[in-house]
């Protein structure tokens, strides 16, 4: 039985297409450029951040960050953001009973978007708000601490194997992975994420049925 739902956010619940868009539109290059070197350094088991570097090397990423914001072209989400499944499934998962978290790697900034959307969940942070980000266990025991119910009674929802899927069991939760985006769709037949993850799914409609059973 499943207490508590909690879902990771880009690619899980979010589109990154105006996330990289914003950043290719800042550096100066092509959407397409930055969407196809995101795609490349994925498939090479790099962290998303080294596409930018290919596109400027040594880039302070951080830094840059701050002057987008500054400039007035900072992050931004918006109900266009985020998957058409997000609003339903969670209403739905809340309706039965269930408690439903939102955690993943992201700003200060995004969990005030992310919250002004008042989207049908009992939580909503960031890794920048609880300082301490994925795939770190710091991060996971600050999820066990927010759902409200024992590990083998939450589940933890994400399309990233080495952020989502292996520290989250790691941690004795369950785990469903999410062909969704980049890293769901190419890593989903890698050994750590078929024969860890609890659950497969392609939707999150399909955690209506998971938390039901």
């Amino acid at each position: 039985m499943i207490d508590t739902v909690v879902l990771d956010v880009g690619e899980t619940i979010t589109r990154d297409d105006r996330y990289w868009a914003s950043w290719a539109d800042w550096l100066g290059v092509p959407r397409h450029t930055l969407s196809a070197l995101v795609g490349s350094v994925v498939a090479q088991g790099l962290d998303n951040a080294e596409a930018l570097r290919l596109i400027r090397p040594g880039i302070d990423v951080a830094a840059e960050y701050s002057a987008r914001e500054a400039a007035g072209r900072g992050e931004v989400l918006g109900e266009e953001d985020l998957y058409d499944d997000v609003r339903p499934t969670l209403t739905a998962l809340r309706k039965m009973g269930v408690r439903v978290v939102i955690a993943g790697n992201q700003t200060v900034k995004a969990g005030q978007l992310l919250r002004a959307l008042h989207l049908p969940a009992d939580l909503i942070a960031t890794s920048e708000e609880w300082g301490v980000a994925k795939p770190r266990c710091g991060f996971f025991e600050r999820v066990l601490e927010v759902a409200e119910a024992p590990a083998e009674r939450t589940l933890y929802v994400g399309d990233h194997p080495a952020n989502d899927v292996v520290p989250a069991k790691a941690a004795g939760l369950m785990v469903a992975h999410l062909r969704r985006g980049p890293w769901g769709y190419l890593r989903a037949a890698d050994p750590d994420v078929a024969g860890v993850a609890d659950w497969h799914i392609d939707s999150l409609a399909e955690l209506v049925g998971i938390a039901g059973s």
